[in-house]
């Protein structure tokens, strides 16, 4: 394993560890104390050791929500992109090996869809759903909803990726061999043919899952992601660009760098891996 993909497992372990290794809780609030609020990180001369990368407007420890952000940011691009699999490697590879007109309907969609920023179709996805139900009900619906919208929204590209990928496989022996066997083409796409094309989709959902915790955070960031109250790092990069200009910078500093490197983490061990899987 190398050391971008050591780094990135490390992050996610962090995460998933939060409960353990946060000093605080600070998705409690009877643990928050308004006397601690804006207290500066313990390197500084104003600093308290009790909050090594000091705290928010509200008195909540910034590394603690850091750990907690991040397994949430984590848990929704994990989720999105899960959701991207498993409706894009069906639809390419039945649009790779059909061909014909479902080819036809099926890349016109992801077409169209590829057409409109990912950003953008996430965000109508947001407000569609949100317009669907009652107020009371979007806080305990807010990661579902930025799952499918995130989702929906990065499908296109591994159905494409399966695609190009299944039209490969479909000209090969092995193919042939299965048909002149009598082996059905639903049998011969999915025993045969898609096991052989899951090395590029698994190179793209590791690219993919940078992608997807830099649109929940931008998401997040303005206001239509997680609620403040279960922030996710986007949220915290929100509520600490509004304390930028009085000078408590390292509100926001620390959580754009904790989302920065590990999705530059991420990136570099989906460089690895595709570099691994290349057969040439």
């Amino acid at each position: 394993m190398n050391r971008p993909a050591i780094t990135a497992l490390a992050v996610v372990l962090a995460a998933l560890a939060a409960p353990w290794l946060a000093p605080h809780d600070p998705m409690n609030p009877a643990t928050l104390d308004l006397a601690d609020a804006l207290t500066p990180p313990a390197f500084l001369p104003d600093g308290d050791w009790r909050f090594p990368l000091g705290t928010d407007g509200q008195g909540r420890d910034i590394l603690s929500a850091i750990l907690y952000g991040a397994r949430l940011s984590f848990l929704v691009g994990a989720l999105s992109v899960a959701l991207a699999v498993a409706v894009g490697v069906p639809a390419g590879l039945a649009a790779g090996y059909a061909g014909g007109l479902l080819d036809i309907l099926l890349m016109r969609l992801a077409d169209a869809q590829l057409s409109v920023p990912a950003m953008l179709l996430a965000l109508l996805a947001d407000g569609c759903v949100r317009a669907l139900l009652p107020r009371a009900a979007w806080p305990a619906a807010a990661l579902p909803i930025l799952v499918l919208a995130i989702g929906l929204a990065r499908w296109p590209q591994i159905a494409r990726v399966v695609r190009s990928a299944a039209i490969l496989e479909r000209s090969r022996d092995y193919v042939a061999a299965a048909r002149l066997l009598g082996r059905s083409a639903p049998r011969i796409a999915l025993v045969h043919v898609l096991p052989n094309v899951l090395g590029p989709v698994v190179v793209l959902a590791t690219l993919s899952l940078g992608f997807a915790v830099l649109d929940e955070a931008a998401l997040s960031f303005l206001g239509v992601g997680l609620p403040p109250t279960r922030p996710s790092l986007g949220t915290l990069i929100r509520l600490g660009n509004e304390e930028l200009l009085s000078g408590q910078w390292w509100v926001a500093l620390f959580p754009a760098l904790a989302l920065a490197l590990p999705i530059l983490a991420i990136n570099l061990a989906g460089d690895a891996a595709r570099d691994r899987l290349d057969l040439r």
